[in-house]
């Protein structure tokens, strides 16, 4: 039976944001780079309300700026492509331990201090 990967609460809230907030895999991984908390989003997109505060894209693109000094990053990638990314390495990182046991089990390593 194959396992079906399901993403975890921390990259599932980034998801979330971005379809609730209407912004790109890019807003989001510059939110992401600055440390952006996503359950505060609702306190910073509130423009409707509180019209001297900037629309939540155009806000993080300016503190993006400010931050980095370029408007955007340099590779945009979405929060599935990181999800998956991680979930390739961790499983290669699986593998080759895998291999250092069979392979190393049979020369154990001495003490040289009794």
């Amino acid at each position: 039976m194959t396992k079906k990967n399901k993403i975890p609460d921390k990259y599932q809230i980034w998801i979330d944001v971005r379809k609730r907030y209407h912004l790109s895999h890019a807003h989001i991984q510059m939110a992401r780079e600055l440390g952006m908390n996503p359950k505060k989003f609702g306190k910073i997109a509130n423009e409707k309300q509180e019209p001297w505060k900037a629309p939540l894209p155009a806000f993080i693109e300016h503190i993006y700026l400010k931050r980095f000094g370029r408007d955007r990053p340099a590779n945009v990638k979405s929060i599935e492509e990181v999800f998956r990314a991680k979930e390739k390495k961790k499983e290669e990182q699986r593998k080759k331990k895998e291999l250092q046991k069979e392979g190393g089990s049979s020369g154990q390593r001495i003490n040289p201090f009794p």
